[in-house]
């Protein structure tokens, strides 16, 4: 090979390997350029999942925006501001039994079913009415929605009939429905309604399973809880009679047996 051949061959070698490394330098870029494209759209993707992630953090839940609402549409049966006062009873009778109860609270279930038919009777009799209070506060300690869910679903059977709330009521705390308390079965609209064919008035009701299903009383039972909130009671259950707490033999709580009950509550009526 000549030396001017020799010297051709290299200056081509030359110029494809400066040709290669130009098109590698121009690959490297493109290939920089994607990837730097690629991160900001998965940095913009993170931002956005956050923000939409904080957006629904602070959005008000279903709950919350039923206790903003300004128009309440109240049960059948109230009267009231927002129709939070619910008393059941003959007019005739003189005197009020004040009733606060949390829907999911254990203690109300055990005093409905030791003492439930024994106030039935009494105002069925006309020896006092019943002021019902419902409270939620169960929901916040124990987390869930079974107390507001239950209450709303109380309103939609009170609009059928007082005898419907109060049956309806009493299946919510009986020993065969009542749940426990860290379990919060009230918060399904399907467990309600089962409840509710334990009464005849609700069972098969079109009216009441709407209401039930569409929260027709969810904004009420909000202002509902308010009303307890306000009343500066802070358990249940609690029983009032003239502004004063009606309590057992031993003074602590409210009376758990029917005959502690009938004691207290004639004490109180003489009062």
């Amino acid at each position: 090979m000549s030396a001017r051949n020799s010297k051709a061959n290299k200056a081509a070698a030359r110029e494809r390997l400066r040709q290669e490394r130009e098109r590698q330098a121009r690959k490297d870029k493109v290939r920089r350029q994607v990837t730097v494209g690629v991160s900001a759209l998965a940095v913009l993707a993170v931002a956005g999942g956050i923000a939409y992630a904080v957006m629904q953090a602070n959005k008000p839940s279903h709950w919350e925006a039923m206790k903003e609402r300004k128009s309440v549409t109240a049960p059948k049966n109230t009267t009231g501001d927002n129709g939070t006062t619910v008393v059941i009873g003959k007019s005739t009778a003189k005197k009020t039994l004040e009733l606060y109860e949390d829907s999911r609270c254990p203690v109300c279930a055990v005093f409905e079913q030791q003492v439930g038919e024994t106030i039935d009777k009494d105002v069925t009799a006309g020896k006092y009415k019943v002021r019902y209070v419902g409270a939620t506060f169960i929901d916040n300690s124990d987390q869930g929605e079974g107390s507001k869910n239950a209450l709303s679903a109380l309103g939609a059977a009170l609009d059928v009939s007082p005898e419907a709330f109060l049956d309806y009521k009493a299946a919510l705390y009986s020993a065969k429905f009542h749940p426990e308390e860290s379990k919060d079965e009230f918060a399904k609209d399907s467990y309600l309604l089962e409840v509710a064919d334990a009464v005849p008035a609700l069972k098969g009701n079109a009216g009441f399973k709407k209401d039930v299903e569409d929260g027709t009383f969810d904004a009420w039972a909000m202002k509902m809880s308010e009303a307890f909130d306000k009343s500066g009671v802070r358990g249940t259950p609690t029983l009032k009679m003239d502004g004063r707490t009606v309590t057992g033999a031993d003074g602590e709580g409210a009376p758990m047996t029917a005959a502690e009950f009938t004691t207290a509550i004639d004490k109180a009526l003489k009062g």
